[in-house]
């Protein structure tokens, strides 16, 4: 699996109080199989598609980041 960076990484907060920081889409997945709240939102497989494409090449970076950014709003979960 290719470890590719986003230009900025994101930091966002849990209900539970406790922060992540995610650095490129590898880590997205990451955190979205063992730390997301809510796996059904259409926001949530979408970004699961587009990290793993990033992964293979077949999108970009960004625009992986962009999902993520999505679906962490339907999750109501909050950037710091």
């Amino acid at each position: 699996m290719r470890h590719i960076k986003w230009s900025n990484p994101i930091e966002f907060g849990f209900a539970h109080g406790s922060f992540q920081m995610v650095t490129g889409p590898s880590e997205a997945l990451n955190c979205m199989a063992n730390l997301w709240p809510d796996r059904r939102g259409p926001q949530y497989v979408a970004a699961r598609s587009v990290c793993r494409a990033a992964i293979d090449g077949r999108k970009s970076a960004e625009e992986a980041r962009e999902m993520f950014i999505s679906a962490m709003r339907e999750a109501h979960l909050t950037t710091h």
